[in-house]
């Protein structure tokens, strides 16, 4: 399972680890990425998700998964929320 939200795209960060002496050796900044289940008003059925923390409070501060789906860029989607993006899209047009 690879460490990416399904949302927003953000990913595993690499960087240096810094001690007192400013010895650098390389370390991994891993996402904070929670299993969730969001409601989709438009599809009426839940979805499961692994998104980050920061998704998680992106999509509450949106309005919910609808309208943070429709507002984002396909670039930054997974597949998986692509295809939900277009079934949101569908059922709201019809």
């Amino acid at each position: 399972m690879a460490r990416r939200c399904e949302l927003t795209g953000k990913g595993v960060m690499v960087g240096n680890k810094v001690s007192h002496a400013l010895n650098r050796t390389r370390r991994r900044f891993l996402p904070n990425l929670v299993n969730v289940s969001l409601l989709s008003d438009a599809l009426g059925r839940t979805v499961k998700l692994r998104i980050s923390a920061n998704a998680l409070r992106s999509v509450e501060h949106r309005g919910g998964l609808d309208a943070f789906l429709l507002k984002a860029s396909d670039d930054e989607l997974s597949l998986r929320a692509q295809d939900l993006k277009k079934e949101v899209r569908a059922a709201l047009a019809s």
